[in-house]
């Protein structure tokens, strides 16, 4: 009996499998572009990038790349790619890409157009994860990707002073210019925190000596008066008083008479009755912040959005999932 039974199940078995396909009988669906030529393959790469479809227009720019290495778009399509990389919002990708056009085309007629691209990346990159939603504030991030994007824009118009893209370009490094100077501002504030004033002195110096004409300039001057006051240094603080009243006498911290009303308490200050009680273990006293971009630099963040404004093509789902998937 146990051996019909068993006879039964492997029967049931064998026919049970035989409707389902074996994976070895699959054929592979070829691709949709299998047996194009060059001129097939471009044609489709532009009916992509027109309807903006950058998905398909990466998959097909890297299969023309790939079976035509040397052909007539091949240089074109690399440039292209870039573009593409951009788009939908794959900045590491976009900045490969023009890295290896640029070493591997050093005089193509378009190779300021790597660059820019290159730029514009890692201009996005500088932005927070959150900034594409939020109003965040830049400034406050790390400056690594503001400051490689402007490294590779003053690449580019010191080798292409005349490139269709010069304009656009130094309008981007000066926007550049201020994020870092106000990047430096926002150490100097947290260095007051931290009661380091020395090193927030030297943040407001660094700001007055290398971004000057920025809207960060008067903080830095401020910032240094205040660091140089509570390091007992009053020569110092005195001589950026005066630079700050000459230069910007319209300045909150400056009184009528262009006297600067200092936020923290000096060494030979006399002390709250708080610190003396607690033997200058808790101070009252709230730490020095500067921070007078409502005054001469308010269109800051109208300028951020200008300077990014291809935003990637998200669907719902990306939206939902503020980017992760």
């Amino acid at each position: 009996m146990r051996s019909i039974t068993l006879v039964l199940v492997v029967m049931l078995t064998l026919t049970g499998c035989s409707w389902m396909p074996f994976f070895g009988d699959k054929k592979e669906e070829e691709p949709e572009t299998a047996g194009y030529t060059e001129t097939d393959f471009y044609e489709v790469i532009q009916r992509n990038l027109n309807s903006r479809n950058w998905r398909m227009a990466i998959e097909n720019l890297q299969a023309l790349e790939a079976q035509f290495p040397f052909g007539t778009y091949a240089e074109q399509a690399q440039l292209e790619l870039m573009y593409a990389h951009y788009r939908t919002a794959n900045y590491d990708e976009a900045i490969t890409a023009a890295d290896r056009f640029v070493r591997l085309h050093p005089r193509h007629p378009n190779v300021d157009y790597a660059f820019y691209i290159k730029g514009l990346s890692s201009l996005a990159q500088s932005r927070s994860f959150f900034g594409n939603f939020l109003p965040t504030d830049n400034t406050s991030r790390d400056p690594g990707a503001a400051r490689d994007s402007f490294a590779t824009f003053t690449e580019l118009l010191s080798r292409f002073p005349d490139s269709a893209y010069a304009a656009d370009t130094r309008k981007r490094m000066i926007f550049l210019r201020n994020l870092l100077a106000r990047y430096e501002i926002n150490v100097a504030n947290y260095y007051f925190e931290r009661q380091a004033y020395l090193a927030a002195a030297n943040r407001g110096r660094y700001v007055v000596e290398n971004f000057q004409l920025t809207p960060a300039v008067p903080d830095g001057l401020a910032v240094m008066a205040e660091a140089y006051h509570l390091l007992g240094l009053q020569d110092l603080s005195a001589d950026a008083v005066r630079v700050l009243a000459a230069n910007y006498p319209e300045y909150p911290a400056l009184d009528s008479e262009g006297n600067f009303r200092y936020q923290g308490l000096s060494p030979d200050q006399s002390r709250t009755w708080l610190r003396r009680l607690s033997l200058g273990l808790y101070d009252n006293v709230q730490p020095p912040r500067y921070d007078t971009r409502d005054l001469y630099d308010p269109g800051s963040r109208a300028a951020e959005q200008q300077m990014v404004p291809d935003k990637p093509q998200r669907s719902w789902l990306n939206w939902l999932t503020f980017g992760l998937i």
